[in-house]
């Protein structure tokens, strides 16, 4: 099994960079690992994607050095044995609230004694070739992310991020805001800010990597400056409208409608 490299730049205190896929697509993700992602990470909560889909995304990346992470869709254990069963090195679990998740979620990824993973890795032991090296590393590569979104969690966040295990804390803002009773398209927000700060400072104490979205350099500079080491730019979607944006809006100034 490789390292899992940005699971060591997270719990070493070392900025790490990524994107969110969204979109589906093993080209698109096949694309951005050769670009330079660090890691890419696969939406499974708020599209329609199978496994036999992510799987096929996880596949795309191999021609790169670039870390396969998978968001699923809770906290059930069947989607964590799933996800790394086929390939991904880490995950990233939405909506937690407490501590006691945060500990089922870290035992479903470890194999015994440490936790209760059920042993086998089809795919990501290269098809058995690898068995026991897998065995032998996984509960040391295998990278866990929360996805902070809850008034829930951020009241329980300094005991959550003592949880043995628990790598990355992502502040879903959007989410947040929807919980707290805030509009997400009036951010930034005083109220999101002071959660964010929060965040860090538990993330420095506890020795956690914090993560968030930027989407563009700028905003990635300035989060970074503020203590932000595990940074989605992003996502997929988002950069592909950005992109085009600019060529439909000068195609309407030199052929208005």
């Amino acid at each position: 099994m490789r390292t899992n490299f940005v699971r060591e730049k997270a719990v070493g205190g070392q900025a790490t960079f990524g994107c969110f896929l969204g979109m589906g697509s093993p080209t698109v993700a096949e694309l951005l690992a050769h670009a330079g992602c660090e890691w890419l990470l696969i939406e499974m909560e708020h599209n329609g994607l199978d496994m036999a889909e992510v799987e096929h995304i996880l596949m795309a990346m191999n021609g790169a050095d670039t870390i396969p992470l998978v968001r699923i869709p809770s906290a059930d254990p069947v989607f964590i044995q799933r996800s790394l069963d086929i390939g991904g090195m880490g995950i990233a679990v939405p909506m937690v609230k407490t501590v006691a998740e945060a500990e089922a979620i870290v035992r479903a990824t470890r194999y015994p004694p440490e936790g209760r993973r059920s042993f086998g890795p089809l795919r990501a032991s290269n098809y058995t070739i690898n068995y026991e090296d897998y065995f032998e590393q996984a509960n040391d590569n295998i990278l866990v992310m929360l996805i902070i979104e809850t008034t829930e969690a951020v009241e329980n966040l300094e005991e959550i991020a003592k949880v043995p295990g628990i790598d990355v804390l992502f502040i879903g803002a959007f989410d947040l805001c929807l919980a707290m009773g805030l509009n997400p398209f009036h951010m930034p927000l005083p109220e999101i800010d002071a959660v964010m700060e929060h965040a860090l400072a538990v993330g420095r104490a506890c020795g956690v990597a914090v993560g968030t979205g930027v989407s563009n350099p700028e905003e990635m500079h300035s989060r970074a400056q503020q203590g932000f080491t595990f940074l989605s730019y992003g996502p997929d979607y988002k950069l592909l409208t950005d992109s085009i944006r600019p060529g439909v809006e000068a195609f309407r100034q030199i052929n208005p409608a």
